[in-house]
């Protein structure tokens, strides 16, 4: 069955044979599970005009290809998953994996879901035109087709929306405890669970936003504001920083910010424990712009010319002790 899970994601299947092996996704959660797995996997090794080079991306899924078919089927799920993260890893941090998904050629499947590894960023071009950008260490869930009255997405981490224009179907986003609603519009979503706010920054459109556990506390975002709740209070200040949106092209900007800030921030970027043993980081703050390929290691040096101190890093426990 996996053999024809690949055909089908490398267009390899005839009309009638995709027909066939639709009604085994939608009979079957497992291979269903298995499908979305494959197919997000060769995604991560389509490489935009942003990225590398077409052809080492194939490389790399074809690489993936000959280890998958000589998996036996108890252990494809888990290798799948293993080898999502490989690829990404070994094409480049620069790389941008984009879906594009058509409604003749996509399975109804009820619900995909995409994680984006630490120090990678992803795009996505859903089936109604909308596009998605997500950051390091983000979750997209998403259905391969939109139905009904209305486009539901759900977002943990964070994604930048060019929401495609639909009158009749607005479009959702929900994200931890509160819920996004536009018709068309372009807006920035930061909500990662370990932080302890959340914010959205519209660049044009409409929002309405609303918390879910307190429906009355509710706001509509003009352009060019920017909400954080913070203790389930919402604030509503102006964006003062739009350089910060270049995390879409694979660049981190920091102005003006507190270095521990900067600090969490890259943690959760990098997956990496970073603990802090001088107390005189915690008031410093810093400007300046790194590519997420640096990597943490040079972003850190770069820092402590601002404010200098000293690195231990443990490779073992994935982990950074910073101290004076």
């Amino acid at each position: 069955m996996e053999d024809r899970i690949l055909k089908y994601v490398l267009g390899e299947l005839n009309t009638s044979e995709k027909a066939a092996l639709r009604k085994q996704l939608e009979a079957d959660k497992s291979l269903k599970e298995e499908f979305i797995r494959i197919q997000n996997t060769y995604a991560l090794t389509l490489l935009s005009e942003q990225a590398i080079n077409k052809q080492e991306g194939q490389k790399h899924f074809d690489c993936f290809l000959q280890r998958l078919k000589h998996q036996k089927r108890r252990r494809i799920i888990k290798t799948t998953l293993q080898y999502a993260a490989i690829v990404a890893l070994l094409i480049a941090s620069t790389v941008l994996a984009t879906l594009h998904f058509s409604t003749s050629e996509t399975p109804p499947l009820a619900m995909n879901s995409l994680h984006v590894p630490a120090g990678q960023r992803a795009q996505l071009t859903l089936s109604d035109g909308t596009v998605v950008w997500l950051n390091a260490q983000s979750t997209f869930t998403y259905p391969s087709q939109f139905k009904n009255n209305s486009r539901e997405v759900k977002v943990i981490g964070e994604a930048f929306f060019d929401v495609a224009k639909d009158a009749k179907k607005p479009f959702i986003v929900s994200s931890q405890n509160i819920k996004m609603e536009v018709l068309g519009t372009q807006f920035n979503v930061y909500s990662y669970p370990e932080n302890e706010y959340i914010q959205t920054d519209l660049v044009e459109g409409s929002l309405k936003i609303v918390q879910r556990d307190n429906e009355k506390n509710t706001t509509i975002l003009k352009p060019n504001e920017q909400l954080i709740i913070r203790d389930g209070k919402m604030h509503v200040n102006n964006i003062t920083d739009y350089e910060h949106f270049l995390w879409k092209e694979g660049i981190y900007c920091f102005q003006n910010e507190r270095l521990i800030d900067i600090l969490k921030k890259l943690e959760l970027y990098y997956d990496v424990e970073i603990i802090v043993k001088d107390p005189g980081i915690f008031n410093v703050r810093y400007t300046g712009k790194f590519r997420q390929r640096d990597g943490i290691d040079e972003i850190l040096r770069i820092i402590r010319k601002v404010k200098p101190f000293k690195i231990n890093r443990d490779i073992e426990n994935n982990r950074i002790t910073i101290t004076k």
